[in-house]
């Protein structure tokens, strides 16, 4: 690292916003290429940039004990773009079995009283207060993780968390309440 990159990382540590955005201009191209490289995802790689950026500008005071910051960057973005992979390839899984269990289901279920859209009002409705706002800011507003993060003064790694939750809340919801539907029909 040159002495003007270890100046310059001094004061985005001291929390010089400046320094961080000069840093920022100064790898944020090649380091969106690295990542499309990994994600083949115009998406992700803006998400996995600006959440790298992020992590770097709230672990800021810890910058000072990295001897090579375009090393830990690169690895940063790595690892957070092969989460987001990993976490992608586990959404289309969840989504094909919730598919595959439920794309058959009777007919009359429409009608039902307990259709699918009451279930899933009630499972959202269930969920505590900062889940469900994230929720429906994400899937109905359809809101960015940072839109969201801003608008609710939190992370967006609290959003993608929370968002995580709900989803796993409701499905549940749903997957029990549609089982529980389904034995009835059955009788």
């Amino acid at each position: 690292m040159d002495i003007e990159e270890q100046a310059l990382i001094l004061k985005v540590s001291q929390g010089d916003e400046d320094a961080f955005s000069k840093l920022f201009h100064q790898y944020h191209k090649h380091l969106a290429a690295f990542v499309y490289k990994i994600t083949g995802s115009p998406d992700l790689v803006e998400e996995v940039v600006q959440d790298a950026f992020l992590k770097i500008w709230i672990n800021r005071t810890q910058l000072i004990h990295v001897k090579n910051f375009k090393s830990y960057l690169f690895t940063v973005s790595k690892n957070h773009s092969i989460n987001c992979l990993k976490q992608q390839v586990r959404n289309r899984i969840l989504q094909q079995q919730w598919q595959t269990e439920h794309i058959h289901q009777p007919e009359d279920i429409e009608e039902s009283p307990t259709n699918y859209f009451a279930l899933l009002d009630q499972a959202i409705d269930a969920l505590p207060p900062q889940q469900q706002k994230v929720y429906v800011l994400s899937k109905h507003q359809r809101l960015k993780y940072a839109e969201i993060a801003n608008l609710m003064g939190i992370s967006k790694e609290t959003v993608k968390s929370y968002l995580k939750l709900a989803i796993g809340t409701i499905m549940h919801h749903i997957k029990k309440h549609l089982y529980l539907l389904f034995m009835l029909l059955i009788k």
